[in-house]
């Protein structure tokens, strides 16, 4: 059973004239313990496949579907998506001023077991699962208790979504450029977190311009996206050679 597949999508970004449509019949299937890499130019409609897949607003789907576990992900609320597995790393993530990363991460969890019907987990326990966990990711433990984001470092926000992403632990991840801005070390401190959470039941979508975080995280496929649409798949032989030539051969 695959655990994505989407089908002909297409959508629009919906703006103050008229919608302007970016994806224009792309297909994706992602089956359980596959990594796929979505590379292209800008304007390729990279990013905006991750926002509609994940019910970011601003966006229009004019046609097709995209179902996740057997769930048709269009027919859902954002919350929705999340709860049965959708999770998706922003290339800028945001600031929430005035709610801790630990309390952030506590109502995220406590909001999964209750979609689930499961018992939430116990408070002490979780706060000493997160502290270990931001320890291995190379985050002080003070920015716990610290707004989400609020003052934090390029790297340090990219390292805080992957401590989510593990603690989470959801069927399929889109990591929209994770890569973007982090220095050598932070790279391999986040491709790390993003390899311990590759397992055979969960899927990975690493959205990116450039093939670096690749030699980090090798992914199954890598796919080009022109217009709207994917032109060319292969394997990481396929990065390496957009490296060396661009995108013009293709497009």
């Amino acid at each position: 059973m695959n655990l994505l597949e989407v089908s002909n999508l297409q959508a629009s970004a919906e703006t103050d004239a008229s919608p302007q449509p970016i994806l224009k019949g792309l297909n994706l299937t992602v089956k359980p313990g596959e990594v796929h890499a979505i590379m292209g130019p800008n304007g390729s409609g990279k990013s905006t496949l991750a926002n509609v897949l994940s019910g970011r607003p601003g966006y229009a789907v004019d046609d097709g579907e995209a179902v996740l576990d057997g769930r048709n992900l269009l027919d859902l609320e954002p919350f929705e998506r999340a709860q049965i597995g959708m999770f998706l790393a922003f290339q800028y993530p945001v600031e929430i001023p005035g709610v801790s990363n630990m309390e952030f991460l506590k109502a995220s969890i406590d909001s999964l077991a209750r979609a689930r019907g499961e018992e939430q987990p116990n408070t002490a326990n979780f706060m000493r699962q997160v502290r270990e966990l931001a320890g291995s990711l190379d985050l002080d433990p003070a920015f716990l208790k610290r707004g989400v984001n609020e003052g934090f470092s390029g790297g340090e926000k990219k390292r805080n979504e992957i401590m989510q992403l593990l603690l989470l632990n959801p069927k399929l991840a889109l990591l929209d450029e994770t890569d973007s801005g982090l220095d050598i070390d932070a790279l391999k401190t986040v491709a790390d977190g993003v390899n311990r959470y590759r397992s055979e039941s969960n899927g990975v979508g690493l959205i990116s311009h450039y093939h670096r975080l690749l030699d980090y995280i090798v992914p199954d496929y890598v796919h080009v996206l022109s217009n709207g649409q994917i032109i060319e798949s292969g394997d990481k032989g396929l990065a390496l050679e957009l490296e060396a030539k661009g995108y013009a051969w293709l497009t």
